[in-house]
């Protein structure tokens, strides 16, 4: 891995800066001892005892160098190496700073008391990992996470902001070394491809996921876009060829700080320059497939180094252009040792000899490790680990591939999580090559306006059904949870997807309905009111006379005023309106029945008292009919009365019977006494054509009975008809039904029976003679 020699460079340039600064360890030459573990923990642990018991072969408890001047270690790109290491060094209370990944393990100073972590904790890249998902609206996620503690604790974390974010998880996939030995790895990547989710999280260090990358390398995840924390080196261990199989990738990397000078250090950095680096001859021969010096004697010869090259020069695989988190980590973890030791140096320890002569005093550095800021120096009261002292902040890298085994990684937004803060430039982002544009990851497609989700049973809240809104309901927004009811005042459009003012509506004069009603009325109710005059003009005529002519005259300007009545029912209703409306109504049709009763009497009674010195004479004046037509109707009036005194009519608006309007109406207030006054009339009209129809057949001259019997049935047919109609219309069109009814009830009683007579006193007045009426009552 040679792209961590970076590492090394730091090391130097950091230890050449702090060695030319006057202010820090003054009179104190720092330096440096390296021992390469080769990414092994075997390694690890030997080359930590040699660096305790001096060069030559390691000797247990025994110290072989008596110029051993090393203070501390740096150490760990892993957690691993880092336990390895810190299992031996802390026998001897060595302070060791970790500069890899945060570890929790490592964390437990009961088992690694002398452990500093310097990486970071990345204890909110669950936030920053979440306001993506919300940013691209991806909300159904696979994760994949190591198989440990810290892989644990991140998924309890993510999971939770995920679910208070609503977004799912459509898989988890822990990795593990048992994976790789004992489980089924085809499963494992099934389950993976497998998965509806378009968009995986990838958490976990390099040594956790080193087989995890293996899989990668040899099957590429197509049509799966990958997001990662750098503390997972994809590259470890791979080609140029495999690199492509990350193409896309957004990463999710420690804000790190610009180690200034550090790109001119690196143009001073050549081999003929530092001629004792054997290192750097190494690196350099490698990297650039040259020797810096020819080699003789052998069948095969390299071409010799150009002296004109510089690390610009070194291929992407082989050095990273940018500073690398690692590197950041350990130029800092050099200067917060330095600082450390100067503070320590002020305090507990005055002279530098003691220390050297008593080099594992150096436990004491632990304190101050905790205590100092690594980069200002500074002493900070609040001691704990530097990484959980500062706000995170994540840069997002975009991966990109080419050709030639170049690749770059480019930040294209960063994030703050604490402060919900994301920014991102979209267009520099370079998607994988199975998406052409931004990767969309949804259980379930959104629901548009109109619709509301409707959870699956058994599935997570992400994967739904979407439902039209119910009658009355709108929702305004996508993937609604719930539908919304609209105002009274408003109604749900076609869509239902918004709410719109409702009409104000009645049935008015000026409408077709209302024309052609009012019109209707009208009209007969001047018909009636001709009727009216023919039989005044006409009423010293036998037909005129035989027909009682006070009752026709009452029932002739009842009818006219019930024309006239249904007219209260047009146009908008007010409270005077409502209250007069159904009385009026009420009154006027009792009156008309009640002469139509008194009618039917009377032609009963006439019949029966032809004989002579009869009883019954007495009863066919007309001051008894009168009497009959005065109480019908005061009981009526009556009956409005408890009507007006107990629950009365009354105006209101009715925003429920038409979806789109707001009808004005008259509410009837007391049903029961609307039906009882509506029973009422219905009991004299049934009584009137009972008689009627029992005198039907009395002689010619007294036909009135079969006329009465006619007007009746019409009359009781329109209104037992009206009923059911009337209890299933609502709004206008109940109006319009009330005022037909009127029209037609009334219409019916004038036809049958003026129209005969009408018939004869116009247009047959041969007829209309007192011989012709006596012929026809003849036997």
């Amino acid at each position: 891995m040679l792209k961590h020699y970076q590492h090394f460079l730091t090391v130097q340039f950091a230890v050449d800066e702090i060695n030319k600064d006057p202010h820090l360890l003054p009179n104190i030459s720092l330096g440096y001892q390296l021992l390469n573990n080769f990414h092994e923990s075997r390694l690890a642990v030997e080359n930590s005892l040699m660096w305790l018991s001096g060069k030559g072969p390691t000797i247990p408890n025994y110290s072989c160098d008596k110029k051993h001047k090393s203070m501390i270690v740096i150490g760990g790109m892993s957690s691993t190496l880092s336990m390895a290491m810190a299992t031996l060094l802390g026998l001897y209370k060595v302070p060791q700073i970790s500069y890899g990944s945060f570890d929790l393990l490592l964390s437990d100073e009961v088992l690694y008391p002398y452990v500093y972590q310097l990486g970071s904790r990345e204890s909110t890249l669950h936030l920053a990992a979440v306001q993506l998902m919300l940013h691209f609206g991806w909300t159904w996620m696979g994760l994949v996470i190591s198989d440990d503690l810290t892989g644990e604790q991140f998924s309890k974390h993510l999971k939770e902001e995920m679910a208070w974010n609503g977004i799912c998880l459509a898989f988890i996939e822990q990795v593990s070394d048992k994976l790789k030995y004992e489980g089924d790895p085809i499963k494992f990547l099934s389950r993976i491809l497998g998965s509806s989710s378009n968009v995986i999280f990838i958490y976990g260090n390099t040594d956790s996921l080193k087989f995890f990358s293996e899989l990668l390398f040899a099957f590429p995840f197509y049509g799966k876009m990958l997001v990662i924390s750098a503390s997972w080196d994809y590259s470890a261990d791979s080609t140029g060829e495999m690199m492509s199989n990350f193409h896309g990738i957004l990463i999710f990397s420690q804000f790190k700080r610009e180690i200034p000078g550090f790109t001119d250090f690196l143009k001073s950095v050549h081999p003929q320059a530092n001629p004792e680096d054997i290192f750097l001859k190494s690196y350099w021969q490698i990297v650039f497939h040259c020797l810096l010096s020819e080699i003789k004697n052998l069948n095969i010869t390299f071409r010799q180094c150009n002296e004109n090259l510089y690390f610009e020069d070194v291929p992407t695989i082989y050095f990273d252009k940018t500073i690398m988190e690692l590197s950041s980590n350990i130029y800092n973890a050099v200067y917060l040792l330095s600082h450390s030791l100067h503070q320590m140096l002020q305090t507990e320890i005055k002279d530098l000899s003691e220390l050297l002569a008593y080099p594992f005093l150096s436990w004491k550095l632990l304190h101050f490790l905790k205590c100092v800021n690594p980069v200002s120096g500074i002493k900070d009261d609040l001691c704990g680990d530097g990484p959980s002292m500062t706000a995170e902040t994540y840069d997002i890298l975009n991966f990109r591939s080419f050709r030639d085994k170049i690749w770059i990684e480019v930040k294209v937004g960063e994030v703050i999580p604490q402060e919900k803060v994301l920014r991102i430039n979209e267009e520099d982002i370079d998607w994988p090559e199975d998406f052409p544009q931004i990767p969309t990851s949804i259980c379930s497609v959104a629901c548009d306006p109109g619709f509301r989700k409707q959870s699956l049973e058994g599935q997570p809240i992400c994967c739904f059904d979407c439902t039209l809104c119910p009658d009355g309901k709108i929702s305004n927004k996508t993937d609604a949870e719930q539908c919304m009811q609209c105002p009274e005042d408003h109604y749900p459009s076609k869509e239902k997807d918004r709410c719109l003012p409702k009409t104000v509506t009645y049935l008015a004069y000026e409408e077709t309905l209302g024309m052609i009603l009012a019109s209707l009325a009208f009209c007969l109710s001047i018909l009636t009111t001709f009727v009216l005059g023919v039989f005044v003009m006409h009423r010293d005529t036998p037909i005129v006379k035989a027909n009682n002519r006070s009752l026709s005259y009452i029932l002739l300007i009842s009818l006219t005023l019930c024309f006239l009545s249904s007219l209260l029912f047009l146009g908008r209703p007010t409270p005077v309106t409502c209250i007069l409306r159904q009385t009026t109504f009420a009154i006027v049709f009792t009156v008309a029945i009640a002469s139509i009763l008194a009618k039917t009497i009377t032609v009963v009674l006439a019949f029966r008292a032809t004989k002579p010195g009869s009883q019954l004479r007495r009863w066919l004046r007309p001051a008894v009919s009168h009497a009959l037509i005065f109480i019908c109707t005061l009981i009526q009036m009556c009956l409005c009365s408890i009507w007006l005194g107990t629950n009365p009519p009354f105006f209101e608006m009715d925003t429920h019977s038409e979806a789109s309007f707001i009808v004005i109406q008259c509410n009837e207030g007391s049903l029961v006494t609307f039906y009882c006054v509506l029973g009422y009339m219905g009991f004299l009209a049934l009584v009137s054509f009972t008689l009627a129809f029992l005198a039907r057949n009395l002689p010619d001259t007294f036909n009135e009975a079969k006329y009465l019997t006619f007007s009746m049935m019409v009359f009781c047919s329109v209104w037992i008809a009206f009923l059911p109609a009337y209890q299933s219309t609502k709004g206008k069109a109940m109006v319009a039904l009330e005022i037909f009814s009127i029209v037609v009830s009334s219409a019916g009683i004038l036809i049958c029976i003026f129209a005969p007579k009408c018939y004869v006193i116009l247009l047959r007045a041969d007829r209309n003679t007192l011989q012709i009426l006596k012929n026809k009552a003849s036997p």
